[in-house]
């Protein structure tokens, strides 16, 4: 099974954006037609015990809880209709924490950039450690959670995924060939929202009601010491 050294070896991460229907809605934002996504640098992620999330200056910061595929084999224009190969090629599974510098994000919307930067700052992927396949049965099925401070922000079934996870892999490969390793994000439920310097973020995966030990996740919100501050583009 992966490990925490290898989650930092993964030669991509692939994100889903907007595939919960009410954060689509609570960003203001169109429902996609199709699976639609972005990556995120692999120096982004963050495992468990390495520190904080590091807030850059000026940066408004947004935690999104995402469960994430850990791929086994290699994926390459997948026939989305064969659920069971698509289980086949995850390898594992973890719990994810997609953090977004939200202002970065909306400017460049509102001006036709790329919002790379917004998703891309050291410390924005904070990850458990990976969970193993038996402990997930069915991935459309469980509950993911997030708390800041002890109050729950984010806190629903991925039963509500928009694409459903043969139909995702099918069209990320479609475009890029997936290799094992590589990490998937497969978008976050409703209640994203900021976090700011000494908040404490825990976030996990309930199955039948039960919590998942190794998807435990608990990390701290700290300034960032690095001398970037956000300036409009």
């Amino acid at each position: 099974m992966a490990t925490l050294a290898s989650l930092k070896r993964a030669g991509k991460v692939v994100c889903i954006g907007r595939n919960y229907a009410d954060h689509i809605a609570e960003l203001n934002s169109a429902r996609p037609k199709q699976p639609f996504f972005f990556q995120k640098p692999t120096s982004s992620i963050l495992l468990p015990g390495e520190g904080p999330v590091l807030r850059p200056k000026g940066v408004d910061l947004h935690y999104e809880v995402e469960l994430a595929l850990i791929l086994g084999k290699r994926v390459r224009d997948f026939n989305p209709q064969d659920e069971q190969a698509a289980l086949d090629a995850i390898e594992s599974y973890a719990l994810s924490i997609d953090l977004t510098a939200r202002n970065i994000q909306n400017e460049a919307k509102k001006k036709g950039l790329p919002w790379d930067i917004s998703k891309g700052f050291d410390t924005f992927l904070p990850l458990s450690s990976p969970i193993g396949k038996a402990a997930i049965p069915d991935p459309h099925n469980i509950e993911l959670y997030l708390t800041v401070n002890g109050k729950v922000q984010q806190q629903d079934s991925t039963q509500l995924m928009l694409f459903r996870i043969p139909r995702i892999l099918g069209d990320i490969s479609k475009v890029m060939t997936l290799e094992p390793g590589d990490i998937v994000l497969t978008g976050t439920p409703k209640g994203v929202g900021p976090v700011v310097p000494g908040d404490v973020m825990r976030a996990g995966i309930r199955v039948d009601g039960k919590e998942l030990e190794e998807a435990r996740l608990e990390v701290k919100v700290e300034e960032s010491a690095s001398s970037y501050e956000y300036r409009e583009t």
